[in-house]
């Protein structure tokens, strides 16, 4: 047995090398979308979109190496969907934050997670935070993603005349390439194709290439584009406001149990839970953090666990090995960023969509026959699209939260950081609102 097959156990996890590379290209092909949504969507916070396509390709090939070499799981990570969301709409154009200073705020998140995952406070966070609102934050944030989906798409406008959103024009070229673009990639993700997502994308481009809705590139690939207009410019001078307090903590508390299910999830698809426990969990947790701090520093929203990883556990890899072919794969992409013009909204907004559904998922695991995991529930994943805001769901759910269950005589069963956290954010509306 060569060093490589003893480093990663491929023995002990009885696979091979074949095995580790298909199932590491499966994991890229499944979540190359990244690539292209991620600097579509930050250019909205007034950043430079190729110097985000190169900050999103380093941090998810620095990130995913990371998990591989470090953590040994088949699991990649990249710029996540949601939190990428909530930097642009919630933090950047909504709280009128520079994207400067909100990569501050994801660079401390990563330190906190970073500093949680050396201690035994990472168990009681988990331990603290009721499962409902866990998965209310979830399934909002995919029904958030979806309706900017819709609107990049132009599916849904807001009306000029009621201020509410309504239905688009559906005889524009962009809202029908859409239209076709939904479409298809629900059929790949119904026919279970591997990348399902990322071939629905490239299927859209070609066809608004066809008829003239999307300018044809000169070339497929070209030369790195330059990162200095994102690389090292995090601005920490306004990172202890209350307002960017509240930010830093909803960046931990969605990247933290997103990567904790993530991996959960990952892990026991491929065999890898013993006593239904994870093994090196640690490992897995300090890699995400890592790969956060990292992509901050590059010029990115949250870098976390990617789910499409269990595409791969599916195709056959057990170990990080995969996780590092899947790592040199996206440093290749950085040599096709020609791509970013074709890759317009109307090719993207379906991604965004189907994101959004299986996102939503978390729903069936709410308990809503009990009105008072119910209730806060509903407010957190309703209000994160109706406010445009998903700092402004967790909040309302979390101060909702121990109120019910105080009225319903169950103020014993919240734990007292539920109780924290329901002053520091009724303290920030009442005073910053």
């Amino acid at each position: 047995m060569d060093p490589i097959q003893k480093y990663f156990g491929f023995a002990e996890k009885g696979t091979n090398y074949k095995r580790e590379i298909i199932g590491g290209l499966t994991t890229f092909l499944a979540m190359a979308y990244i690539l292209f949504v991620n600097p579509d969507m930050l250019k909205n916070a007034g950043m430079d979109q190729e110097a985000v396509f190169v900050a999103t390709a380093l941090a998810a090939a620095v990130g995913t190496l990371v998990m591989g070499l470090y953590g040994n799981y088949p699991i990649a990570q990249a710029p996540g969907m949601g939190l990428n969301a909530f930097f642009t709409f919630s933090v950047v154009l909504g709280m009128g934050i520079p994207w400067q200073t909100a990569l501050a705020g994801v660079f401390c998140s990563g330190l906190i997670f970073f500093i949680l995952t050396l201690t035994k406070i990472r168990e009681t966070i988990i331990n603290a935070i009721t499962f409902g609102l866990k998965m209310a934050t979830g399934a909002g944030i995919g029904l958030f993603i979806a309706f900017i989906g819709f609107k990049n798409a132009g599916i849904i406008v807001i009306n000029t005349e009621t201020a509410l959103p309504g239905l688009g024009n559906l005889h524009q070229g962009e809202v029908l390439l859409s239209i076709f673009g939904l479409v298809v990639t629900s059929i790949l993700m119904v026919r279970k194709v591997s990348g399902g997502v990322f071939f629905g994308m490239l299927i859209t481009a070609v066809v608004g290439m066809i008829f003239g809705l999307i300018d044809v590139p000169n070339k497929i690939v070209g030369s790195v584009p330059s990162i200095a207009p994102t690389f090292l410019q995090l601005d920490f001078s306004h990172i202890f406001t209350t307002d960017m307090l509240v930010v830093i903590f909803t960046f931990l508390f969605v990247d933290f149990f997103d990567t904790a299910g993530t991996v959960m999830a990952v892990a026991a698809k491929a065999g890898l839970l013993k006593d239904n426990k994870l093994e090196r969990a640690h490992r897995a947790l300090t890699s995400d953090a890592i790969a956060t701090m990292a992509g901050a520093v590059l010029g990115t929203s949250t870098t976390t666990s990617y789910i499409e990883s269990a595409s791969g556990v599916a195709s056959g890899a057990r170990t990080g090995f995969a996780s590092v072919i899947t790592a040199i794969l996206f440093i290749f992409a950085l040599f096709f960023s020609p791509l970013l013009g074709i890759v317009t909204s109307a090719v993207t907004a379906p991604a965004l969509i189907i994101v959004g559904v299986l996102m939503a998922s978390n729903l069936l695991n709410i308990k809503w026959d009990e009105i008072d995991e119910a209730f806060p529930a509903f407010l957190t994943l309703i209000l994160m699209p109706l406010t445009y805001s998903i700092a402004n769901g967790i909040a309302l759910g979390f101060i909702t939260y121990p109120i019910v269950k105080i009225v319903r005589g169950k103020a014993k069963e919240v734990h007292p950081i539920m109780y924290v956290l329901f002053l520091v954010f009724l303290a920030h509306f009442i005073w910053l609102k």
